[in-house]
């Protein structure tokens, strides 16, 4: 069992299927396709275990801070299912699959959330190419997760598989292929610009806070 305060975790399936227990009496599985989005907030104890499964398992878990305003909010469970998250074909091919944030007009099913993000997943056949509009000021980083791909419109850097691209300050983001299929997470937020004293699953704004959290 693993505790958590002050954030919202994002956990998301690729491919496998993992177990969920919590101490909100929340429980059930997580399969291929499906996320669920956690806000542990004043605290949640919870448990995942993966499944038995025939091929390699593949997801992803990411943290997202909260403002100290909202850091002992009662704490809420959210599990989507692959149905109830859209995918939308773009340009040339491209598939993007909105778990939050907005793509031509197609908003992504978590939508009440206490920072401004978006969620994406995308799958760019060879020789295609993608952008994306992000507000300025948002932070925002993509991670490859297979084949390779660009990040920057003169292609000057081919990425590899298991990278992470952290962007710039500006109004869009670019990636595109060459000779491979490329997948990958897309992912931006507004800073909170408040100060963080982490420790392990706890993250707070001061070590005072920490200190009464425990």
């Amino acid at each position: 069992m693993d505790p958590h305060r002050g954030i919202e975790i994002v956990t998301y399936m690729i491919e496998g299927t993992v177990a969920h227990e919590d101490s909100m009496g929340n429980k059930g599985t997580i399969a291929s396709g499906d996320v669920q989005w956690m806000t542990a907030d004043s605290g949640i104890i919870h448990q995942e275990m993966s499944q038995r499964y025939v091929r390699r398992i593949t997801g992803f878990q990411l943290w997202v801070n909260l403002p100290a305003s909202h850091k002992m909010m009662p704490p809420r469970y959210r599990r989507l299912t692959r149905e109830q998250i859209p995918t939308i074909i773009v340009g040339d091919g491209t598939q993007v699959t909105i778990v939050c944030g907005e793509v031509n007009g197609v908003k992504g099913p978590v939508q009440d959330i206490v920072v401004e993000a978006t969620h994406l997943r995308l799958i760019l056949e060879p020789r295609a190419a993608f952008v994306h509009q992000v507000p300025r000021g948002h932070t925002a980083f993509a991670y490859l997760f297979e084949g390779s791909g660009y990040f920057d419109p003169a292609k000057e850097q081919r990425v590899g598989s298991e990278h992470l691209v952290i962007f710039d300050d500006g109004d869009s983001i670019s990636t595109a292929t060459a000779d491979q299929t490329m997948q990958c997470l897309l992912v931006s937020g507004q800073p909170i610009k408040e100060p963080v004293a982490w420790r392990g699953p706890i993250v707070m704004n001061t070590e005072e806070k920490f200190a009464e959290s425990l």
